[in-house]
């Protein structure tokens, strides 16, 4: 078995990844510290054509070099916007029919395993404060809280790995659907 060379992996260009048809998946960062994080949510944002970032609070924006160094170039590729406050992003995104999700260890949370998407609804996914997670008044004003089942001795992941097990589980949902 060969290993193949970048050349041979057919990515896309900029030009034709704005241009691609988007997964209906939206990302709100609220107040995250590390940029290296966030750098690396971009660049899994862009392996799966998510639509858009939320960058909120506290969470640091493009250009950076400590964003540039994980998200290598992804910032150029994903869209993405600025907002102080999360709860308004999140207030905004019901008014236009999203299912705001946000990614949490809470009372009646659905474990990320029984979620079901449904192929017509775009979904917000939103990730906390690496110590605080997400607030709890965007947990309050979510549609559905969805928990990454863990069976270890820990009591979270890291937040830019919590983003990829969320964004490639729903998306591999919504390929099979």
């Amino acid at each position: 078995m060969r290993k193949l060379k970048n050349e041979e992996l057919d990515r896309l260009e900029i030009s034709e990844f704005k241009k691609a048809e988007k997964t209906p998946i939206i990302i709100i960062l609220d107040n995250i510290r590390s940029l290296n994080n966030i750098g690396s949510v971009f660049r899994t944002s862009d392996a799966f054509l998510i639509e858009k970032i939320y960058l909120c609070g506290i969470t640091a924006q493009p250009p950076h070099n400590d964003i540039r160094k994980t998200a290598l170039g992804s910032t150029e590729t994903v869209d993405w916007e600025y907002a102080e406050n999360t709860l308004e992003v999140v207030e905004k995104l019901k008014a236009e029919n999203v299912n705001i999700c946000s990614i949490e260890q809470a009372e009646n949370a659905i474990m990320l395993n029984n979620f079901k998407p449904l192929t017509n609804k775009k979904y917000a996914f939103v990730f906390g404060n690496e110590v605080k997670g997400v607030d709890q008044n965007v947990v309050d004003a979510s549609d559905v809280v969805i928990e990454i089942p863990q069976y270890g001795t820990k009591h979270s992941l890291n937040i830019s790995v919590s983003c990829g097990v969320v964004v490639w589980d729903v998306f591999s949902k919504l390929k099979t659907l």
